[in-house]
């Protein structure tokens, strides 16, 4: 599956636990994560998922399944030991978030194709 990232996408969930995400809708002056339709059809969507109180966060890749839920399949780094949150009660905010475990591969490919074209990179 292809990998996506768009900005200013930002819901807000009031799920608990450590499964699917059920997410309740834009911020204002945000867009929803189903708003943007390569994220319906389908493919990996780099998240973070921040508790609005305590200390609960995680960084990672899903996939929408439907318009307003959200797989955790895959944690990246988090507030548990860098695996899966079972999130407490309270809001929390879910973005769309490029992970810092993924720059260096995005910045390598692009150096790559950069170079087969006959592109100057800085």
């Amino acid at each position: 599956m292809s990998q996506r990232v768009h900005d200013r996408v930002k819901e807000t969930t009031t799920t608990t636990g450590a499964g699917n995400i059920a997410l309740l809708g834009a911020v204002t002056q945000f867009q929803s994560f189903s708003n943007r339709a390569d994220f319906l059809a389908g493919g990996w969507i780099y998240y973070a998922i921040v508790g609005q109180s305590g200390n609960e966060w995680e960084v990672g890749k899903g996939y929408l399944s439907g318009a307003a839920v959200l797989v955790r399949s895959e944690v990246f780094e988090s507030s548990n030991s860098d695996a899966l949150v079972s999130f407490s009660a309270g809001t929390k905010d879910v973005f769309s978030t490029i992970p810092s475990e993924r720059i260096e591969e995005i910045f390598t490919k692009g150096q790559a194709v950069a170079l087969a074209t006959g592109l100057a990179m800085p």
